[in-house]
């Protein structure tokens, strides 16, 4: 355990549940704190509740902090500290702060002890420092339970030791643990624990401003991330639900949100988790990643590696997600006639409005001659377009180029045929372009 006194911030999660929105949304702010102000950023399973608690939603958790970019060097369980809240709740015992209460269980008919706090029923003030000055009666708490046996320590005791016994420097969490706090400088004081400094963050909502369910997204990171978001889209879109730099900027990094983090300019209102702003996100950042870690996406997404400039681009501007690409560039998928010979489900589709069948064929056979004048190394859209244009806007563009299209791509919407005919390559374009002259 270090023994200082500089900043230290913990993230809590119970292993009861996935990793989900809000708790990494508060792991976030934590994490960024810590490493503006070079402190330290812990990690602290609270598995009392030995129920509900599971080692798959400790790996889940665990795992998704640790692709988020935010593990950390101290890891603490709970479970495995019964004996140092031991210590603390005899200590509260001997000198009169807490007692034993048999007291009838309700579903078994039956009298338990619990280990009860005696409340000295005053009123408690703490400075958060998001939302300045919050003070408590503590009367109505009653003496309200924090142990079920010395064994079994409930939430309210074990935060507070934990804190004290690690050094909790900062406690940066959610605002419905604001009602939480006033027993818990109770237990502080007590144990003559410092008081950390509080910041209560604002609620996450859904568009529609209620409190956000599992329906609403609620669900594991694991799910986001799965799902083809990146680790920088979802950093940078969970750092602005109820937070903003100074300035309209609004795309960064995790290493840039460190620099510009100020937790003062952390709003009181709640934030709105907006999936659309969620995919916006993610597409700004998928702009920034290099075409050598793109294809290598594409690569692992798709299991085909793909070196074309345009290709590349149109993949860029067209997936929300890298989910997206498989679906895209499989046989049957929006792109996949640039990686595959179309089918051709209806070939009287390439007639274009009123022309026949002979003058369609003339029409892109006068397209390939027009494209064999073309050297390989010149083969590109610019070069197609500059070659064709002239003969299709003489007989009608419609005519001319959408058989061509039609021929290359075999889909009713695609790509310009200028476009297709480059990523395709004078070879393969030719041998399309005759191929639908014969079927036709």
């Amino acid at each position: 355990m270090k023994n200082n006194s500089q900043i230290r911030v913990r993230i809590a999660p119970s292993p009861t549940g996935n990793l989900h929105v809000g708790t990494t949304r508060t792991a976030l702010f934590n994490y960024l704190f810590a490493k503006k102000n070079n402190g330290d950023f812990i990690i602290r399973i609270e598995d009392t509740d030995k129920e509900r608690s599971t080692p798959e939603f400790e790996k889940n958790i665990l795992e998704g902090l640790e692709r988020l970019g935010m593990g950390s060097q101290e890891i603490y369980r709970q479970s495995e500290r019964t004996d140092i809240y031991k210590k603390y709740l005899k200590q509260m015992i001997d000198t009169g702060h807490a007692y034993e209460s048999k007291e009838e269980v309700k579903e078994e008919g039956q009298r338990s002890s619990v280990i009860r706090f005696k409340n000295p029923n005053k009123v408690v003030t703490f400075v958060d420092m998001i939302r300045g000055e919050i003070s408590f009666d503590t009367t109505d708490l009653g003496d309200f339970v924090i142990a079920k046996s010395m064994e079994e320590p409930l939430y309210h005791l074990a935060v507070v030791v934990d804190d004290f016994d690690m050094k909790i420097s900062h406690v940066i969490r959610g605002e419905d643990h604001i009602s939480n706090t006033p027993r818990q400088i109770l237990i502080q004081e007590v144990l003559k624990a410092p008081k950390p400094l509080y910041a209560h963050l604002p609620l996450i909502l859904t568009k529609e401003k209620k409190k956000m369910s599992k329906r609403d997204g609620a669900t594991s990171m694991m799910d986001y991330i799965n799902k083809g978001y990146l680790q920088s889209t979802l950093i940078n879109f969970l750092a602005f639900l109820g937070w903003h730099p100074e300035g309209e900027r609004e795309v960064f990094t995790l290493e840039e949100l460190v620099e510009e983090f100020d937790i003062t300019r952390v709003q009181k209102g709640g934030a709105i988790f907006d999936t659309d702003k969620l995919d916006w996100f993610n597409k700004e950042h998928i702009k920034k990643i290099s075409d050598i870690d793109f294809q290598n996406i594409i690569k692992e997404s798709a299991q085909v590696f793909i070196t074309n400039q345009t290709f590349l681009t149109l993949i860029r501007e067209r997936i929300t997600v890298f989910g997206e690409i498989s679906d895209i560039l499989k046989k049957d998928g929006e792109f996949g006639h640039l990686l595959f010979a179309p089918e051709y489900s209806d070939i009287t589709k390439v007639i274009w409005k009123d022309s026949t069948v002979d003058q369609t064929k003339e029409y892109v056979s006068q397209v390939i001659l027009k494209l064999e004048t073309i050297n390989d190394a010149e083969f590109n859209a610019e070069k197609t377009k500059e070659v064709v244009w002239e003969y299709a806007t003489e007989q009608g563009r419609g005519a001319v180029l959408w058989p061509t299209r039609y021929i290359l791509s075999g889909q009713d919407k695609s790509p310009d045929p200028f476009t297709i005919m480059e990523i395709l390559g004078k070879e393969e374009s030719l041998i399309r372009l005759h191929n639908g002259i014969e079927i036709l």
